[in-house]
């Protein structure tokens, strides 16, 4: 989809903002460019559109050479958003959004449609923010506008330049959220650059992690930060890269544990029973359509004839098969619970991940990258051997 073959960018003065750069970015894939200020991320993605054109070597759009292209004509295939968004104050956010598709000639009428299309995606009502005016937004939902406005007129590829950086971080917590869910949708070919390797990681289907000029490694995020390719690497990654990792390592079936099992209509008597006889503390309890109740301890004194239902404890601590263990951590920490219990996309209970679990995750995952194996295939050693 997009190619750079041998490509460099040097300047009057002698100096080289890009040094022989190439790499390649698929159809539909979204690459992070990562690395500190004035190390060549930017000038890497305005050669794409050609606000900065390369000294030597070649850039390729759908294996077209880009430089043989008409600069306009170019821009207008490929979605540009930039930190500031760049809207234009005197237009309302519908003509802002319908922007590229009015340059392109397309009718008013199905410009506006497209841009009413495009705002409703990103998530704003375009009934209730069509007609106003950027300043009348927050700095999220001008974010916003500026996506909407970057893939109104379909393009191929989409430009990112650090797009969530003036916001606040909650609101940039949830701007990613939401870009994340929309790339799931649109799935177009980004290239995303942004400083904050957090950033990077949790975005990225592929990183490059950028030194002088140059791509230092370039690799899936969960390689990056368990294998970095040289100590710059290593040191621009941090020495927390294990921790960056759980938010890139998912919940998997084979990472959890399967606890005692009862239903609310159950006897309580036969419950402690079967918690008994597995030496457990607790046992999970699920409704009739086996979804998440809650738990029920093991100890405790009731009438014979009494039901699980009436000293099951709610469960608030739970999350979805394939969330990250980042997740899996911070809902432990929010409950302070020993335990989160974990469940398919039909809501039905698959198991839990306990403290231990999600640590012998954690470490299958980073053996996996490094052993070129699949997480079920690696042995962990501990210390019984």
């Amino acid at each position: 989809m997009l190619r750079f073959e041998n490509v460099t960018k040097r300047y009057p003065d002698g100096t080289v903002a890009v040094d022989d750069l190439s790499f390649e970015v698929a159809e539909g894939e979204l690459v992070t460019l990562v690395g500190p200020s004035g190390c060549g991320k930017t000038t890497t993605m305005k050669m794409v559109n050609r606000l900065i054109d390369p000294s030597s070597g070649t850039i390729r759009l759908e294996g077209e050479d880009i430089s043989t292209v008409d600069p306009v004509k170019l821009r207008r295939r490929i979605g540009y958003v930039i930190q500031q968004v760049g809207l234009f104050p005197h237009k309302t956010v519908l003509d802002n959004t319908a922007t590229v598709p009015h340059l392109l000639g397309w009718q008013r009428g199905k410009a506006r449609e497209r841009a009413a299309e495009l705002l409703d995606l990103v998530g704003l009502d375009p009934s209730v923010h069509g007609s106003r005016y950027p300043d009348q937004l927050s700095g999220g939902q001008r974010q916003r506008v500026g996506v909407a406005r970057a893939l109104a007129a379909d393009p191929p590829v989409l430009l990112m330049d650090e797009p969530f950086g003036a916001v606040d971080p909650v609101v940039r917590e949830h701007l990613q959220n939401e870009f994340l869910k929309l790339q799931a949708t649109v799935r177009k070919t980004v290239l995303f650059v942004t400083h904050d390797m957090e950033e990077a990681v949790r975005l990225g289907d592929r990183i490059a992690v950028y030194g002088e000029g140059r791509i230092e490694q370039f690799d899936r995020p969960q390689t990056v930060l368990g294998a970095p390719a040289s100590d710059y690497v290593a040191e621009f990654v941090g020495a927390d890269r294990g921790l960056k990792r759980l938010s890139v390592t998912a919940i998997e079936e084979s990472d959890l544990e399967q606890p005692p099992v009862v239903h609310l209509a159950d006897g309580l008597d036969q419950a402690h029973r079967r918690m008994r006889e597995q030496g457990a503390r607790w046992a999970v309890v699920l409704d009739d359509q086996d979804g998440l109740h809650g738990w029920i301890p093991a100890d405790g004194s009731a009438p014979e004839d009494a039901h699980v239902s009436t000293q099951a404890r709610r469960m608030e601590a739970w999350l979805p098969l394939g969330s990250s263990l980042k997740q899996a951590f911070s809902v432990m920490l929010q409950h302070d619970a020993g335990w989160i219990a974990v469940l398919d996309e039909d809501d039905r209970f698959r198991g839990v991940l306990t403290p231990s679990r999600l640590h012998q995750a954690l470490r299958r995952s980073i053996d996996a990258d490094s052993q070129d194996i699949a997480r079920e295939e690696v042995t962990l050693q501990t210390v019984a051997g």
